[in-house]
């Protein structure tokens, strides 16, 4: 019997949302990798909006990139005085921020990342920042990212207390945290949101996304070392597809080349081949070289019958301009070429290649 795991396929959005929604029923998080481009934004949004369009009542508290949107500069350049940042009251996301007065739930997540300081003005819906005697500065990009992860933990921490401004919140969702985040700072991170979750068993279901390998397994580990019931899968979206594949999964799945790899394996046997799969194959090739010391991506096929040609076919036909949103199809003789050419690279290099599709279902 095989203990390989089950590849599901949805053909919506919709029936995905419907998918993660029913393991929520059973279990208290659901952890989801999937690579950048695959969709894991519009999932947020359609799981979301799952409740709402039913219902016409909102249960999600999500943190994605739009949540970033919700806050938007006044660079006084007139003056260059003063700068602040504006918050969009209407959105519910803010529905217990006056009241409860957020600084000090905010601060004590803040300093562990950054060193300016805050002040919420909560008639005109400002917050201006400063750091030392220097008043009204303006943050960078990635401490005003900090800063806005930071207010999305502390109304996640008044949710899980039960303040009724936040009694609507059902869900949290979170995708992709913080980007551009190094190795430290991404555990740190992870551990903070996991044990702030762990403090919400039985009182709010979770949905985690990331492209973030060691984030993902942070996050991974902290819920297997806890009694919370979770599941995790892996999301797919072949390229040129709205299919989304899940497999289940516990540490990251696998790299990104390596599910790329499967594609283009899956691609040529069913001989549907675009001119952009030579620029996917040329980019594998080439970590492949650099991972094994090698000058260039063509002595990959070094050695094997006709390798001079497929170095001159890979050089040429990779070179074009040839996007995954206008995809052309390849020509037979073309198709052919590039089935020899990947052939030979898998047989020199033993890759253990995912199942990454399914029988399409919803």
């Amino acid at each position: 019997m095989s203990n390989k795991a089950k590849v599901r396929s949805y053909k919506t959005i919709r029936g995905l949302v419907t998918r993660i929604r029913d393991d929520l029923n059973n279990h208290e998080v659901v952890l989801l990798y999937a690579y950048n481009g695959t969709g894991k934004t519009r999932l947020s949004m359609a799981f979301k909006g799952a409740a709402k369009n039913k219902t016409g009542v909102p249960d999600t508290l999500y943190f994605n990139a739009y949540t970033e949107d919700l806050f938007s500069w006044e660079n006084d350049l007139e003056n260059d005085v003063e700068r602040f940042l504006r918050i969009n009251s209407d959105s519910s996301f803010f529905s217990g921020f006056e009241e409860l007065a957020l600084e000090e739930r905010i601060f004590s997540y803040l300093h562990r990342y950054a060193d300016f300081d805050f002040k919420i003005d909560y008639v005109k819906w400002r917050i201006h920042f400063s750091r030392g005697d220097e008043q009204n500065i303006k943050v960078s990009r990635g401490e005003e990212n900090i800063f806005i992860w930071c207010i999305f933990l502390a109304i996640c921490e008044l949710t899980i207390d039960g303040q009724e401004s936040y009694s609507w919140v059902k869900n949290i969702y979170v995708d992709d945290p913080i980007s551009s985040l190094d190795d430290n700072n991404a555990i740190a991170v992870a551990s903070d949101l996991a044990q702030l979750l762990k403090k919400g068993k039985d009182k709010v279901k979770v949905v985690i996304s990331s492209h973030h390998s060691l984030f993902f397994n942070v996050m991974w580990n902290e819920f297997r070392s806890s009694k919370m019931k979770y599941k995790t899968h892996f999301l797919h979206r072949p390229s040129n597809s709205e299919t989304y594949t899940l497999q289940s999964t516990d540490e990251t799945p696998f790299f990104h080349h390596v599910a790329m790899l499967s594609e283009l394996q899956l691609a040529s046997e069913k001989g549907e081949l675009y001119t952009h799969h030579f620029n996917m194959l040329r980019s594998i090739m080439e970590k492949t070289a650099t991972f094994f010391g090698l000058k260039d991506f063509s002595e990959c096929v070094h050695g094997v019958d006709d390798d001079v040609l497929y170095a001159r076919a890979l050089n040429l036909l990779s070179h074009g301009k040839y996007s995954v949103y206008e995809p052309r199809e390849m020509v037979e003789d073309t198709k052919d070429l590039f089935k020899e050419i990947l052939n030979a690279f898998l047989d020199q290099y033993k890759f253990a290649l995912p199942e990454l599709t399914a029988k399409a279902k919803r």
